[in-house]
């Protein structure tokens, strides 16, 4: 058990994350920025910036802009938006006096220089550490629109937040910023410029009753007025069973107020393997707008999007138009039982599903921790109706061990990592490898596409720069100074490269 206990505390990507985390997670770009993780609604990890670097030099300096300590066991990844560059970290750095001892934290930096704008402080949930982490990070990138930053923390809260925080004064309607920032027992911090300005918030433990599990993980996903994303509704501390079953795992929030305007009908409770981390996709199929999300049992789901006209006082049902289960000869019944097999398990998803040219391509496999050594790669057709498991896949790649990647599509191929060390490149439509690539140990982050490179961290600390296309070239190599767990970023010119520690800015 001491051992389990030791290795959750490497715990995240989002990638996730992002990645699930990582678990792995996470770009966008609107006006050469990245507002938020994997190309919009698609989720797809490219980007359409020009002139990066093919290689950099931390030693030396070379095409090092800046590089600025996020604390410790890092796991989000950046998001940059008018000049700013927001990434989840810890408070292992202290920045501001009054704010001693593990907290979360959402940085607010200044793009040119890394100096810091703003922080977001989240004291630690109080109970069970279980339910969030201790010195784990806030893993959830956040989602920029405008001067709206809408972010998922460790409390299990959705915050709306202004990005300029306190410098243009304290605006509503929520006002307690310095009670938010103080632990339970403690008196209100005072409000100064360096903090963050809050409009609203959204507790889903209270709110939904759902239970987090070790540290929440969610890519908020914008669309008109609402903000889509998942509960991370997750298992009790000894991982036998879901804590809080009647509670959802897919959400619609109102973007304006942060009231509740839909949620998924599915019962996922009794199936939840582990946690519900793995974020939506959106995309318009014959016409109609869909949600794309993987659920925690293992199945991938279609829902019809939200009218922009419904309701916003009352609470409805995501209308589901088709299932794909991903692994049906899976345990489905007492799927905890199951846990520390090897061999034999349900599986889960940890990184997001990518919607290109009508096909969706999702990994998943069985849980990196507790689940069975298998991981696959598989495209979906979107376009069919009702449960499309035995009629949907078009085709599936094995991958190694576990895989908490969110596919990159550029030029019809493919990029996704694994726990198996591996960086995979395949024939979008086909399937067929063309080349896989060992990163020297696992990787539970994602591969960002962007000028006619692929740029991929491990959990080594090892960051590769490879040439786009069907034969490998390794166009370069460095070690940095811890795990990297989450996805380069790439806006305005400069690449992202985000470790457990440090937060480095590449410029050619």
């Amino acid at each position: 058990m001491k051992a389990n206990k030791t290795l959750f505390n490497n715990y995240f990507l989002f990638i996730i994350i992002f990645s699930f985390l990582i678990f792995s997670a996470n770009t966008v770009v609107q006006a050469q920025e990245s507002q938020q993780w994997g190309e919009k609604h698609t989720r797809n990890m490219v980007s359409s910036e020009t002139n990066l670097p093919s290689n950099f030099n931390i030693e030396t300096g070379e095409n090092v802009k800046w590089i600025v300590p996020i604390g410790s066991h890092g796991y989000s990844t950046p998001i940059i938006s008018n000049g700013k560059v927001l990434i989840g970290a810890n408070n292992a750095d202290e920045r501001d006096p009054k704010h001693k001892g593990d907290r979360g934290t959402l940085l607010c930096l200044n793009e040119s220089d890394g100096s810091l704008l703003w922080q977001l402080i989240v004291p630690r949930m109080e109970g069970d550490r279980h339910n969030d982490w201790p010195m784990i990070s806030l893993c959830s990138p956040p989602t920029i629109e405008g001067d709206r930053v809408y972010v998922l923390t460790n409390r299990s809260e959705i915050l709306c937040l202004d990005i300029n925080g306190q410098a243009d004064g304290n605006d509503g309607p929520f006002k307690g910023e310095g009670w938010y920032m103080a632990p339970v027992g403690e008196f209100a911090k005072e409000v100064t410029l360096t903090d963050a300005d809050i409009i609203w918030s959204f507790d889903m433990k209270l709110q939904l009753g759902m239970s987090p599990h070790d540290s929440p993980h969610a890519s908020i996903l914008i669309d008109g007025d609402f903000l889509y994303l998942n509960t991370c509704n997750g298992v009790s501390y000894n991982h036998l069973e879901a804590c809080s079953l009647e509670a959802p795992s897919l959400i619609a929030l109102d973007k304006k107020t942060g009231r509740l305007v839909a949620k998924d009908d599915e019962n996922f409770g009794p199936r939840i393997f582990h946690s519900s981390w793995s974020s939506p996709a959106m995309a318009e199929v014959n016409g109609k707008k869909l949600i794309f999300y993987p659920g925690p049992d293992g199945i991938l789901y279609a829902f019809e999007a939200l009218s922009q006209s419904i309701s916003r006082e009352e609470v409805h049902l995501f209308n589901k138009v088709w299932q794909f289960d991903c692994d049906p000869s899976a345990p489905k019944e007492n799927i905890h039982e199951y846990l520390k097999n090897r061999e034999e398990s349900p599986i889960n998803f940890m990184g997001m599903p990518v919607f290109y040219k009508n096909r969706i391509y999702v990994t998943g496999g069985g849980d990196i921790w507790w689940g069975k050594k298998e991981a696959w790669l598989k495209c979906i057709d979107a376009t069919k109706t009702g449960d499309i498991t035995d009629s949907g896949e078009i085709w599936s790649l094995d991958l190694e061990e576990h895989s908490a990647s969110t596919p990159a599509i550029s030029e019809g191929l493919i990029y996704v990592t694994d726990c198996g060390k591996k960086l995979h490149c395949a024939d979008a439509e086909t399937g067929e490898r063309f080349w896989t690539h060992n990163l020297n140990k696992d990787s539970w982050s994602s591969a960002l596409v962007a000028d006619n490179k692929v740029y991929v961290g491990s959990r080594g600390g090892d960051i590769w720069i490879i040439e786009e296309g069907k034969t490998l070239n390794v166009l370069n190599y460095a070690k940095l100074d811890s795990p990297i767990h989450s996805t380069p970023t790439a806006a305005n010119g400069v690449l992202y490269i985000s470790t457990m520690n440090k937060l480095y800015a590449i410029e050619k």
